[in-house]
Protein backbone atom coordinates (compact mmCIF):
# COMPACT_ATOMS: atom_id res chain seq x y z
CA UNK A 1 0.00 0.00 0.00
CA UNK A 2 1.25 3.61 -0.69
CA UNK A 3 0.68 6.06 2.20
CA UNK A 4 0.46 9.30 0.82
CA UNK A 5 3.23 11.62 2.51
CA UNK A 6 4.51 8.50 4.06
CA UNK A 7 8.10 10.21 4.36
CA UNK A 8 7.14 13.35 6.24
CA UNK A 9 9.24 14.21 9.31
CA UNK A 10 7.46 14.00 12.56
CA UNK A 11 8.21 18.17 13.06
CA UNK A 12 6.27 18.59 10.37
CA UNK A 13 3.13 16.48 10.77
CA UNK A 14 2.71 17.54 14.16
CA UNK A 15 2.93 21.57 12.78
CA UNK A 16 0.10 19.85 10.24
CA UNK A 17 -1.77 18.37 12.83
CA UNK A 18 -2.02 21.86 14.91
CA UNK A 19 -3.09 23.66 11.81
CA UNK A 20 -5.59 21.20 11.66
CA UNK A 21 -6.69 21.94 15.14
CA UNK A 22 -6.84 25.68 14.64
CA UNK A 23 -8.42 26.19 11.44
CA UNK A 24 -10.61 23.17 10.82
CA UNK A 25 -11.37 21.86 14.70
CA UNK A 26 -11.49 26.11 16.08
CA UNK A 27 -10.01 24.78 18.78
CA UNK A 28 -8.68 27.26 21.73
CA UNK A 29 -5.38 29.01 21.63
CA UNK A 30 -4.01 27.84 24.85
CA UNK A 31 -5.65 23.93 23.95
CA UNK A 32 -2.92 24.71 20.77
CA UNK A 33 -0.52 25.44 22.90
CA UNK A 34 -0.61 23.00 25.22
CA UNK A 35 -0.73 20.32 22.33
CA UNK A 36 2.17 21.89 20.92
CA UNK A 37 4.23 21.89 24.37
CA UNK A 38 3.33 17.95 24.39
CA UNK A 39 3.95 16.96 21.27
CA UNK A 40 7.07 18.10 21.56
CA UNK A 41 7.97 16.38 24.25
CA UNK A 42 6.71 13.22 22.25
CA UNK A 43 8.78 14.27 18.81
CA UNK A 44 11.99 14.55 21.71
CA UNK A 45 11.33 11.13 23.24
CA UNK A 46 11.01 9.27 19.41
CA UNK A 47 13.78 11.12 17.80
CA UNK A 48 16.19 9.92 20.81
CA UNK A 49 15.46 6.51 19.60
CA UNK A 50 16.04 7.62 15.84
CA UNK A 51 12.38 7.62 14.95
CA UNK A 52 11.63 10.60 12.59
CA UNK A 53 8.80 9.82 11.03
CA UNK A 54 5.21 8.87 12.56
CA UNK A 55 4.89 5.38 9.95
CA UNK A 56 7.86 4.21 11.99
CA UNK A 57 6.67 4.17 15.88
CA UNK A 58 5.20 1.12 17.37
CA UNK A 59 2.22 0.97 19.80
CA UNK A 60 5.51 -0.43 22.14
CA UNK A 61 6.93 3.21 21.47
CA UNK A 62 3.88 5.07 22.29
CA UNK A 63 3.50 2.89 25.43
CA UNK A 64 7.28 3.54 26.72
CA UNK A 65 6.62 6.70 25.89
CA UNK A 66 3.81 6.58 28.50
CA UNK A 67 6.06 5.08 31.01
CA UNK A 68 8.52 7.69 30.36
CA UNK A 69 6.35 10.58 31.28
CA UNK A 70 5.60 8.72 34.56
CA UNK A 71 8.73 7.86 35.78
CA UNK A 72 10.86 11.47 34.82
CA UNK A 73 14.67 11.19 34.22
CA UNK A 74 16.27 12.16 37.50
CA UNK A 75 19.64 12.24 36.08
CA UNK A 76 18.61 14.67 33.88
CA UNK A 77 16.49 16.47 36.21
CA UNK A 78 13.32 15.70 34.24
CA UNK A 79 10.41 15.39 37.10
CA UNK A 80 8.12 12.99 36.52
CA UNK A 81 4.76 14.01 35.40
CA UNK A 82 1.34 14.02 37.48
CA UNK A 83 -1.15 11.60 36.07
CA UNK A 84 -3.19 13.94 34.87
CA UNK A 85 -0.47 15.47 32.96
CA UNK A 86 0.59 12.45 31.48
CA UNK A 87 -3.18 11.75 30.44
CA UNK A 88 -3.40 14.80 29.16
CA UNK A 89 0.15 14.25 26.90
CA UNK A 90 -1.65 11.04 25.84
CA UNK A 91 -4.66 12.86 24.59
CA UNK A 92 -2.40 14.93 22.35
CA UNK A 93 -0.62 11.92 21.44
CA UNK A 94 -3.51 10.12 20.31
CA UNK A 95 -4.91 12.83 18.80
CA UNK A 96 -1.97 13.02 16.52
CA UNK A 97 -1.53 9.64 15.77
CA UNK A 98 -5.44 9.57 14.68
CA UNK A 99 -4.60 12.40 12.55
CA UNK A 100 -2.53 10.57 10.44
CA UNK A 101 -4.17 7.63 10.29
CA UNK A 102 -7.42 9.59 8.73
CA UNK A 103 -4.78 11.69 6.24
CA UNK A 104 -3.14 8.84 4.94
CA UNK A 105 0.52 8.93 6.12
CA UNK A 106 0.15 5.74 8.33
CA UNK A 107 -1.84 2.58 7.90
CA UNK A 108 -2.67 1.90 11.28
CA UNK A 109 -3.47 3.86 14.31
CA UNK A 110 -1.04 2.31 16.72
CA UNK A 111 -1.80 4.84 19.93
CA UNK A 112 -5.49 3.88 19.47
CA UNK A 113 -4.93 0.83 22.20
CA UNK A 114 -2.96 3.30 24.65
CA UNK A 115 -4.99 4.30 27.47
CA UNK A 116 -4.25 7.04 30.10
CA UNK A 117 -3.47 6.15 33.79
CA UNK A 118 -6.77 6.88 35.42
CA UNK A 119 -6.55 10.01 37.72
CA UNK A 120 -7.23 9.96 41.21
CA UNK A 121 -10.33 12.01 41.79
CA UNK A 122 -9.46 15.12 43.54
CA UNK A 123 -12.47 17.33 45.23
CA UNK A 124 -12.15 21.00 44.55
CA UNK A 125 -10.60 23.19 47.17
CA UNK A 126 -13.06 25.74 48.25
CA UNK A 127 -12.90 28.85 50.10
CA UNK A 128 -15.76 29.65 52.80
CA UNK A 129 -17.86 32.53 52.12
CA UNK A 130 -15.93 35.19 54.30
CA UNK A 131 -12.65 33.78 52.50
CA UNK A 132 -13.98 35.31 49.85
CA UNK A 133 -15.13 38.25 51.08
CA UNK A 134 -12.13 39.57 52.87
CA UNK A 135 -10.18 38.51 49.39
CA UNK A 136 -12.72 40.80 47.93
CA UNK A 137 -12.22 43.77 50.57
CA UNK A 138 -8.37 43.65 50.17
CA UNK A 139 -8.34 43.53 45.96
CA UNK A 140 -10.16 46.96 46.46
CA UNK A 141 -8.59 48.64 49.46
CA UNK A 142 -7.60 51.31 47.63
CA UNK A 143 -9.50 54.33 45.48
CA UNK A 144 -6.62 54.44 42.53
CA UNK A 145 -7.86 52.72 38.76
CA UNK A 146 -5.75 49.51 39.49
CA UNK A 147 -7.38 48.78 42.88
CA UNK A 148 -10.91 49.40 41.16
CA UNK A 149 -9.87 47.23 38.19
CA UNK A 150 -8.93 44.47 40.48
CA UNK A 151 -12.09 44.84 42.83
CA UNK A 152 -14.32 44.99 40.07
CA UNK A 153 -12.41 41.41 38.00
CA UNK A 154 -12.71 39.68 41.68
CA UNK A 155 -16.29 40.46 42.19
CA UNK A 156 -17.07 39.11 38.77
CA UNK A 157 -14.90 36.15 38.80
CA UNK A 158 -16.70 35.21 42.00
CA UNK A 159 -20.65 36.46 41.22
CA UNK A 160 -20.99 34.61 38.07
CA UNK A 161 -18.26 31.49 38.19
CA UNK A 162 -16.08 32.43 35.66
CA UNK A 163 -13.04 30.77 34.31
CA UNK A 164 -10.17 33.23 34.41
CA UNK A 165 -9.38 33.18 30.08
CA UNK A 166 -13.22 34.33 29.96
CA UNK A 167 -13.01 37.37 32.10
CA UNK A 168 -10.13 38.54 30.51
CA UNK A 169 -11.71 38.06 27.21
CA UNK A 170 -14.40 40.31 27.82
CA UNK A 171 -14.81 43.69 26.45
CA UNK A 172 -16.61 46.60 27.71
CA UNK A 173 -19.87 45.78 25.22
CA UNK A 174 -20.15 42.30 27.14
CA UNK A 175 -21.62 43.91 30.63
CA UNK A 176 -24.93 44.95 30.85
CA UNK A 177 -25.18 46.60 34.00
CA UNK A 178 -28.79 47.66 33.63
CA UNK A 179 -29.66 44.04 33.63
CA UNK A 180 -26.86 42.88 35.73
CA UNK A 181 -25.68 40.24 32.91
CA UNK A 182 -22.87 39.49 31.34
CA UNK A 183 -21.85 37.53 28.10
CA UNK A 184 -19.21 34.84 28.45
CA UNK A 185 -17.44 33.06 25.97
CA UNK A 186 -16.17 29.72 27.40
CA UNK A 187 -14.75 26.68 25.69
CA UNK A 188 -14.98 25.54 22.09
CA UNK A 189 -16.64 29.52 21.71
CA UNK A 190 -19.75 28.61 22.98
CA UNK A 191 -21.65 31.72 24.36
CA UNK A 192 -23.89 31.86 27.60
CA UNK A 193 -25.23 34.78 29.58
CA UNK A 194 -24.66 34.81 33.40
CA UNK A 195 -26.28 37.17 35.94
CA UNK A 196 -23.89 39.18 37.98
CA UNK A 197 -24.73 40.13 41.59
CA UNK A 198 -25.05 43.52 42.36
CA UNK A 199 -21.67 44.13 44.62
CA UNK A 200 -19.70 42.82 41.42
CA UNK A 201 -22.11 45.36 39.49
CA UNK A 202 -21.68 48.47 41.93
CA UNK A 203 -17.80 47.72 41.55
CA UNK A 204 -17.36 47.67 37.84
CA UNK A 205 -19.72 50.87 37.73
CA UNK A 206 -17.06 52.09 40.15
CA UNK A 207 -14.03 51.05 37.95
CA UNK A 208 -15.66 52.16 33.92
CA UNK A 209 -16.56 55.23 36.03
CA UNK A 210 -13.38 56.36 38.07
CA UNK A 211 -10.91 53.64 37.08
CA UNK A 212 -11.14 52.59 33.60
CA UNK A 213 -10.77 55.85 32.05
CA UNK A 214 -7.13 56.00 33.44
CA UNK A 215 -5.92 53.27 32.19
CA UNK A 216 -7.35 53.02 28.52
CA UNK A 217 -4.98 54.87 26.10
CA UNK A 218 -5.88 53.54 22.33
CA UNK A 219 -9.46 52.91 22.46
CA UNK A 220 -8.98 48.93 23.66
CA UNK A 221 -12.27 47.55 23.70
CA UNK A 222 -11.43 45.45 26.57
CA UNK A 223 -12.80 45.59 29.41
CA UNK A 224 -9.62 44.73 32.26
CA UNK A 225 -6.71 47.16 31.47
CA UNK A 226 -3.13 46.44 31.83
CA UNK A 227 -1.06 49.97 32.59
CA UNK A 228 -0.37 50.40 29.33
CA UNK A 229 -3.43 50.54 28.27
CA UNK A 230 -3.93 46.69 26.61
CA UNK A 231 -5.90 43.88 27.78
CA UNK A 232 -5.46 42.39 30.96
CA UNK A 233 -3.21 39.11 30.75
CA UNK A 234 -4.52 36.05 32.22
CA UNK A 235 -1.21 35.67 34.15
CA UNK A 236 -1.53 39.20 35.29
CA UNK A 237 -5.21 38.31 36.63
CA UNK A 238 -3.65 35.70 37.99
CA UNK A 239 -1.29 37.30 40.04
CA UNK A 240 -4.23 40.02 41.21
CA UNK A 241 -5.75 37.20 43.37
CA UNK A 242 -2.87 36.03 44.71
CA UNK A 243 -1.40 39.39 45.54
CA UNK A 244 -4.67 39.82 47.16
CA UNK A 245 -5.23 36.59 49.16
CA UNK A 246 -1.47 37.59 50.26
CA UNK A 247 -2.87 40.79 52.19
CA UNK A 248 -5.81 39.33 53.38
CA UNK A 249 -3.81 36.81 54.81
CA UNK A 250 -5.35 33.33 53.40
CA UNK A 251 -2.68 30.94 53.36
CA UNK A 252 -4.03 28.90 51.74
CA UNK A 253 -2.87 27.99 47.57
CA UNK A 254 -5.61 29.81 45.83
CA UNK A 255 -5.64 31.00 42.19
CA UNK A 256 -8.66 31.73 39.57
CA UNK A 257 -10.44 28.88 39.94
CA UNK A 258 -10.46 28.90 43.55
CA UNK A 259 -13.11 31.84 42.78
CA UNK A 260 -14.42 29.19 40.52
CA UNK A 261 -15.27 26.32 42.83
CA UNK A 262 -16.05 28.11 45.67
CA UNK A 263 -19.01 29.79 43.44
CA UNK A 264 -20.33 26.44 42.69
CA UNK A 265 -20.20 25.28 46.12
CA UNK A 266 -21.38 28.22 47.79
CA UNK A 267 -24.30 28.05 45.19
CA UNK A 268 -25.26 24.20 45.94
CA UNK A 269 -24.85 25.22 49.88
CA UNK A 270 -27.63 27.57 49.42
CA UNK A 271 -30.23 24.93 47.23
CA UNK A 272 -29.26 25.64 43.90
CA UNK A 273 -30.27 23.35 41.34
CA UNK A 274 -27.35 21.23 40.44
CA UNK A 275 -28.62 21.87 36.46
CA UNK A 276 -28.46 25.13 36.99
CA UNK A 277 -24.88 25.28 38.51
CA UNK A 278 -24.34 22.88 35.33
CA UNK A 279 -25.21 26.16 32.73
CA UNK A 280 -24.10 28.83 35.21
CA UNK A 281 -20.43 27.11 34.79
CA UNK A 282 -20.58 26.85 31.20
CA UNK A 283 -19.99 22.38 31.91
CA UNK A 284 -21.51 20.13 28.79
CA UNK A 285 -22.42 17.79 30.74
CA UNK A 286 -24.02 17.69 34.79
CA UNK A 287 -21.59 14.89 35.63
CA UNK A 288 -18.75 17.51 35.58
CA UNK A 289 -20.86 19.73 37.88
CA UNK A 290 -21.77 16.95 40.03
CA UNK A 291 -17.98 16.43 42.04
CA UNK A 292 -18.65 19.98 43.57
CA UNK A 293 -22.17 17.56 45.02
CA UNK A 294 -19.57 15.54 47.23
CA UNK A 295 -17.82 18.96 48.50
CA UNK A 296 -21.26 19.73 50.20
CA UNK A 297 -21.99 16.36 50.96
CA UNK A 298 -18.83 15.90 52.96
CA UNK A 299 -19.33 19.55 54.56
CA UNK A 300 -22.61 17.67 55.75
CA UNK A 301 -21.21 14.67 56.72
CA UNK A 302 -18.81 16.76 59.21
CA UNK A 303 -21.76 19.23 60.73
CA UNK A 304 -23.60 15.94 61.14
CA UNK A 305 -20.52 14.69 63.39
CA UNK A 306 -20.24 17.25 65.65
CA UNK A 307 -23.55 18.19 65.91
CA UNK A 308 -25.83 14.92 66.26
CA UNK A 309 -25.97 13.26 69.51
CA UNK A 310 -25.36 9.74 68.20
CA UNK A 311 -23.35 10.43 65.19
CA UNK A 312 -20.83 8.51 66.94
Amino acid sequence: MTLVDAEISLDELVQRYLDHLTVEKGSAANTVSSYRRDLGRYSQFLAERGLRTLPAVSEADVRDFLVSLRKGDPESGVAALADSSVARTLVATRGLHKFAAAEGIVVEDVAHAVRPPKAPRRLPKALSVDEVLVILEAAGAADHPRALRDRAMLELLYSCGARISEVTALDVDDIDTEHRAVVLRGKGGKERIVPVGRPAIAALEAYLVRGRPSLSKRGEPALFLNVRGGRLSRQSAWQVLVDAAGRAGIDKEVSPHTLRHSFATHLLDGGADVRVVQELLGHSSVTTTQVYTLVTVNTMREVYATAHPRAR
